[in-house]
């Protein structure tokens, strides 16, 4: 069976890449180098794939400029900020930022782009190849609505869809374990309520010693 993303990711180069490692064989089945028109997998989103999308705060979104330069952002905001609109499509308010337009410059010439959403406390990487067009809202103003975030503080232009083509959960080896705030909090919640209770306790018997130790 055909593994659609790295199908994509296979080209000529890489693959000789793997003879020269000697890594070739046990990718021929997979990118489609032994049967080219075998059943394909992981060209839509499972569920899995969206549970993780909906629980994510942000992502680095890859693109190619008209002169082969990559260019590489980070989009945030609140977790679910990047919609699964069904198995094949995302979508995202595409905020206002800096408004050098270096992304929407490259996808209206080429729009093919990847994904990294990261999970850095559990160590958990998706990859998603896809083609992302920027929608503006007069030309769609249902859309921009059906991806804005409410109660966010932010000026829309456009409603970012991606047309997923693949995707591909990497190996978690060599990712570093990070915390957001609220990532932590949760972790450090049950210390902070023990050690509330601990001192209260600490505080219940100073008061019962000194109270044993006056005069009657």
């Amino acid at each position: 069976m055909i593994h659609k993303w790295l199908q994509l990711a296979s080209t000529p180069s890489v693959k000789a890449a793997r003879e020269r490692y000697g890594v070739a064989a046990q990718y021929a089945r997979l990118d489609g180098t032994r049967d080219s028109d075998g059943p394909v997998r992981n060209d839509r989103l499972g569920e899995p794939e969206q549970a993780f999308i909906a629980s994510r705060d942000g992502f680095y979104l890859a693109s190619v400029s008209e002169t082969g330069w990559p260019y590489v952002q980070y989009r945030g905001g609140p977790a679910g900020f990047l919609r699964v609109l069904d198995e094949r499509t995302l979508g995202f308010a595409n905020f206002r930022g800096n408004r050098q337009y270096v992304t929407t410059g490259n996808v209206a010439a080429d729009d093919r782009v990847s994904l990294f959403l990261m999970d850095y406390p559990h160590q958990r990487r998706l990859k998603i190849f896809g083609r992302l067009q920027m929608v503006d809202e007069a030309a769609d103003p249902k859309l921009v609505e059906t991806v804005a975030v409410e109660g966010y503080a932010a000026v829309i232009e456009h409603a970012a869809i991606i047309r997923v083509e693949a995707f591909d959960w990497n190996c978690p080896q060599h990712i570093t374990p990070r915390f957001t705030a609220e990532e932590l909090e949760q972790v450090i919640a049950p210390a902070r309520e023990e050690i509330e209770a601990l001192r209260a306790e600490n505080d219940r018997l100073r008061r019962s010693l000194s109270e044993r130790g006056q005069p009657r």
